[in-house]
């Protein structure tokens, strides 16, 4: 199945309408920033699967409750946003920094963008998405997950800010300060 090309919100209320057919397309849009949002978030791989299907889970009983007035991405990510919190809320009392340093398969995968490139350059990319996981993984969880719901969600400030209940002043902080900090954490690689 393609992409219909239709927009999500188009492809939201075809599928609280019946047409089940909508559904996969908006998860194949979706899937691979939510799974990255995730699991940069919870540094887990197994955690970010469970948390995947409950989001997933909860965009199909939900559905009827998406209001247009909001982009698709602001809402979905708010339940993904969530879902994350009540996990790491039930499981543990703060999120792990240290737990980031894994092999981010999907970051170098993004990352790569010409896949004839040599073992040298595919090594330097490697060794670049690792700097950018560990160092997103030292930023404060406030200015991770900011910086993430933006990156990831390819939201505005203002969707940010709604998503996190802060203002838009306190999320252009948050993504100041966590741009800052990763410029500074990755100068080495520039």
């Amino acid at each position: 199945m393609t992409d219909s090309g239709e927009s999500d919100e188009t492809l939201i209320a075809r599928y609280t309408r019946g047409d089940a057919a909508a559904f996969p397309v908006l998860y194949r849009r979706h899937e691979m920033r939510i799974w990255r949002y995730l699991e940069r978030n919870v540094g887990n791989r197994a955690t970010a699967e469970e948390l995947m299907q409950e989001v997933w889970f909860a965009v199909a009983r939900d559905c009827v409750r998406y209001q247009p007035s909001a982009r698709f991405t602001t809402w979905l990510f708010a339940i993904a946003r969530n879902r994350m919190l009540d996990s790491i809320r039930m499981s543990r009392p703060q999120v792990s920094l240290d737990s980031l340093g894994y092999e981010a398969d999907a970051v170098v995968q993004q990352l790569t963008t010409e896949p004839s490139v040599g073992p040298l350059a595919a090594a330097v990319v490697r060794d670049q998405a690792n700097a950018l996981t560990q160092a997103i993984g030292q930023l404060p969880p406030e200015q991770r997950d900011a910086f993430l719901l933006q990156i990831e969600g390819d939201l505005s400030i203002e969707e940010v800010a709604t998503i996190t209940r802060s203002t838009s002043e306190t999320t252009k902080s948050r993504l100041r300060y966590a741009r800052t900090k990763l410029r500074a954490l990755l100068s080495e690689y520039a």
